[in-house]
């Protein structure tokens, strides 16, 4: 459905004509004759950058916006998007996937548990994850800071990652979500403090012994978006990464990893890879989980997932 018209119209019905203008067009085609002030865009996608947006945005600012302009969210002297990841556990999940099979009108089908986890989960999951699934604390994947970002810095992106469980569970797999922050050049951010549910009051530094992050503890002052779990559910849930084979965690137990997207700007698509193994404080045994099945996940017209 075109806007244009609709937005036109309103525009018209406030005797707002001349001053708001409505381009109709790609934004890598429009063409406008003066710089701009403030480019405000919601370009972030499932995992922020899913529907690739943000180079288009990218675009606009490096013809378009003035020196010193502002770039909503995200402006030079405010605290950037960032993409988090963290260890869950979800037995209901995988419950889903696997009961019903082991009971089907009086026939035992388990048979069909393997097959039936690896078409479950062969794609990442869009879905509310309550804060007491979350394993560890969450470990920052990417900052974006949409006034200061190129293109080619998005183009492909590894993080290693490294968490300490907080309880005893099972490993699941892994969620995704990010913050925002609609800030302007005068009011700063607050410092950083986050404690998950099962731990100790916060008396730790920003970033923690085992490389692990604090979530952002918004500021009053500052509109601020935050999709992670335990927040109000958003438009973006999170993004979860399930494992085909679960693994048992205790308590303090380090969850290492590397975690790699690659953008395909001609495809629009977006390609992840996982890798990801536990070790035990205790002792010497190790135990590796890489995921390496390739995919194509269709929201929204289809994005390559290989994990």
């Amino acid at each position: 459905m075109l806007l244009r018209p609709q937005a036109q119209s309103v525009i018209e019905a406030n005797n707002l004509s001349h001053i708001i203008k409505v381009l109709h067009g790609r934004v890598e085609d429009v063409e406008i004759k003066e710089k701009v002030d403030v480019i405000v865009s919601e370009w972030m996608g499932y995992m922020l950058l899913y529907e690739n947006m943000l180079g288009s945005v990218i675009i606009v600012r490096d013809r378009w916006l003035k020196p010193g302009g502002l770039m909503i969210p995200s402006d030079a002297t405010c605290a950037p998007l960032e993409l988090y990841m963290a260890p869950i556990t979800n037995i209901n999940k995988y419950n889903e996937t696997t009961e019903f099979w082991r009971n089907v009108y009086g026939i035992d089908m388990s048979a069909m548990i393997p097959s039936s986890i690896q078409c479950k989960f062969e794609e990442p999951s869009v879905e509310t994850i309550s804060a007491d699934k979350v394993l560890a604390r969450p470990h920052v994947v990417k900052r974006i800071n949409c006034h200061s970002v190129t293109i080619p810095k998005l183009l492909s992106v590894t993080s290693k990652f490294k968490f300490t469980s907080t309880f005893q569970a099972t490993l699941h797999g892994f969620a995704f979500w990010f913050d925002a922050e609609f800030n302007g050049p005068v009011l700063a951010p607050e410092p950083i403090s986050w404690v998950p549910p099962t731990s100790s009051p916060d008396n730790h530094p920003e970033e923690e012994e085992d490389g692990s992050k604090r979530k952002r503890e918004p500021n009053p002052k500052v509109p601020f978006l935050s999709t992670s779990p335990g927040d109000p559910s958003t438009h973006w849930y999170q993004s979860s990464i399930y494992l085909y084979d679960t693994i048992e965690v205790e308590k303090d137990q380090l969850i290492e990893g590397l975690f790699r997207w690659s953008l395909l700007p001609e495809k629009d698509y977006l390609q992840l890879e996982l890798h990801s193994h536990l070790r035990n404080n205790f002792s010497v045994s190790e135990t590796t989980e890489k995921l390496a099945n390739p995919y194509s996940l269709d929201y929204y017209g289809g994005t390559e997932i290989l994990l």
